[in-house]
């Protein structure tokens, strides 16, 4: 076998071609990490357990400060102010996309994923498995939340403010998301060279939008965040706008995305919404020649 096709047979048509590059780039690519899975889409998932774990304990985290927030609030009297409430979550953001967003690309929200995927970044297969990660780490973290300080009442759940309907808070969810995700897919594309720097421009968004925005649904722009603590404290007030309103938010960013920056699918941009665990880096100890 060689790596090269045949020079003296002549091609039948584009598709023998392209077919021929493809024999030929994964020939030539054997021992590379993850390089036979971009070309063919297979799915190799000798690290998938690891960015499972990372999904998880990453929304864990999210989720422990910003329901924790109010639920320490609660329990404490007003020991929270309503500014470090959307703050904190903001911060964490940034942190787990810093120290583990090469691992699975920090996507923290089942919404962040289907836009990845919507975008091309992300393949489709591997959606259902980073939501189930990411719920059950909210779910974890209420959880636990519950434990050590107990039921807050409605405290840490995202809900329409007061005289505010499901309706509005729906599209204010939309609205604050779609800013959101378009954030993230931006920096994501490599078009702006921000490069690590996207922690910073991710959980400057969401400080600034809980801000000014959490008085009207509670800005949680995250399924997960929303409906995991509804599950474990038992009040499911406007639920689906929670569920609803950040899934068409993400939809419309990608096609805000589309419009300025064309297709997804580029180097940038898998690479963000993967994570680079496998294919520039592996765990483990430097081999010695």
């Amino acid at each position: 076998m060689t790596s090269q096709p045949d020079a003296n047979v002549p091609p039948s048509g584009a598709g023998v071609g392209e077919a021929a590059h493809h024999a030929d780039l994964a020939w030539r690519s054997i021992g590379v990490p993850n390089a036979v899975v971009k070309e063919f889409d297979f799915w190799n998932n000798k690290y998938e357990g690891r960015r499972l774990f990372s999904e998880l304990l990453g929304t864990f985290f999210l989720v422990l400060v910003a329901v924790g927030g109010g639920m320490v609030n609660a329990r404490f009297g007003g020991a929270v102010p309503s500014g470090a409430r959307v703050v904190a979550p903001a911060l964490m953001v940034a942190a787990v996309i810093l120290f583990m967003g090469t691992v699975s690309g920090a996507h923290l929200n089942p919404a962040v994923s289907i836009a990845f995927a919507l975008r091309g970044d992300f393949p489709w297969r591997r959606v259902p498995a980073y939501v189930v990660a990411q719920f059950l780490g909210a779910v974890l973290a209420t959880l636990l939340l519950w434990a050590l300080i107990g039921k807050q009442g409605s405290a840490g759940l995202t809900l329409p403010g007061q005289g505010i309907s499901a309706t509005t808070a729906l599209l204010w969810e939309l609205v604050l998301t779609t800013g959101l995700v378009s954030v993230i897919l931006g920096t994501a594309s490599g078009a702006q060279q921000i490069g690590p720097l996207a922690a910073i421009g991710v959980g400057s968004y969401i400080a600034l939008a809980g801000l000014w925005g959490s008085p009207v649904s509670g800005a949680s722009m995250n399924p997960a965040r929303s409906l995991c603590p509804a599950l474990v404290l038992g009040d499911w007030t406007a639920w689906w706008a929670y569920l609803a309103g950040p899934g068409a938010g993400a939809a419309i960013a990608v096609g805000f995305a589309f419009v300025l920056r064309g297709p997804g699918g580029g180097l940038s941009g898998v690479q963000a919404a993967q994570g680079t665990l496998g294919s520039r880096w592996r765990p483990g100890p430097i081999q010695r020649p």
